[in-house]
């Protein structure tokens, strides 16, 4: 009864307006990059980088276990009681306050916490695939943090989650989780042909080991840029010739030539008579005109 009294007073897919949270997502954004980097410096090299991302769970964002020693910890970002919980398999535990604080303070107080629980780590605190990023034991410009709108992107982030599961569930090749990347602050699950992508001249580590077989992938995102709000989107990597022409599924989906991504407004999904329904569209037309186009061999690889 508790839990449906809950959601009763939850919109399952509220607004969430870039202007109106843009001080909270910047601080935020830089607030799970240095819990995402220590779960980095810690966890072995996985393809892809999959031992990088946090993970959408009943409370918020979590890192899942992170190899310590003979043990294991875990931190987790509650959005429901606002706080920041570090557990370990020793026993020992540390809670931090998620409110208005520097990304500096911030950093200081989690690092300080790891190390009182006898967790030292080292961790480049430089933020990535952010302009004009500054190292986060230095910025103090980035301060502010709104409950309401970290509920409202962590809703979000659980319905769009939900629905990628569904999605997935379709395709039995190499299929990734469904997990949060703290780099580019997106939701994704991404799809494999099963074969190597063609090395991409100049590519830098990352993205060598991120694209190194042929994916498609989808995510949601708050957005950024020339992206005034949140979206959904599909990329194919590499993209196969004609993708940007294709016909997608719903009517309000279109391909942006400058991120080379198509994509679907969030507030076009949460308008719709079926979000669900609608964004299952998305992923699925998006995917068939990627995939038919670059001849994958769809026979074997989805779920008949």
């Amino acid at each position: 009864m508790a839990a449906h009294a809950y959601n009763q007073h939850q919109n399952p897919w509220p607004e969430l307006p870039l202007a109106s949270w843009q001080d909270t997502y910047s601080t935020l954004h830089m607030w799970t990059q240095i819990v995402g980097k220590v779960r980095l410096a810690l966890s072995p090299l996985v393809n892809h980088w999959w031992e990088v991302p946090l993970y959408v769970n009943a409370r918020g964002l979590t890192t899942s276990a992170i190899p310590y020693g003979d043990g294991i910890f875990e931190v987790q970002f509650d959005f429901i009681d606002h706080k920041l919980d570090i557990q370990t398999s020793w026993g020992t535990s540390k809670t931090l306050p998620l409110k208005p604080q520097s990304v500096a303070d911030f950093y200081m107080a989690f690092m300080s916490a790891l190390q009182s629980l006898g967790i030292e780590v080292k961790i480049w605190t430089m933020p990535v695939e952010v302009p004009n990023p500054v190292r986060c034991d230095r910025d103090t410009q980035h301060a502010s943090y709104d409950p309401e709108y970290v509920r409202r992107l962590w809703q979000i982030l659980i319905m769009s989650s939900n629905i990628f599961e569904e999605f997935r569930a379709r395709f039995i090749g190499k299929n990734s989780p469904v997990h949060f990347f703290w780099g580019s602050f997106d939701l994704a699950v991404t799809r494999f042909s099963g074969r190597r992508a063609p090395e991409r001249p100049g590519a830098d580590r990352i993205t060598r080991e991120a694209y190194s077989h042929e994916v498609i992938s989808a995510g949601f995102w708050p957005g950024s840029g020339e992206i005034k709000g949140p979206a959904f989107y599909v990329y194919a990597a590499p993209e196969p010739a004609g993708f940007s022409e294709q016909k997608v599924k719903p009517a309000e989906a279109f391909y942006h030539p400058q991120v080379k991504e198509f994509l679907l407004m969030y507030d076009d999904v949460r308008r719709a008579a079926s979000p669900r329904q609608a964004l299952l569209d998305f992923l699925q037309s998006t995917y068939e005109a990627g995939a038919n186009l670059a001849h994958w061999n769809r026979k074997e690889l989805e779920r008949h």
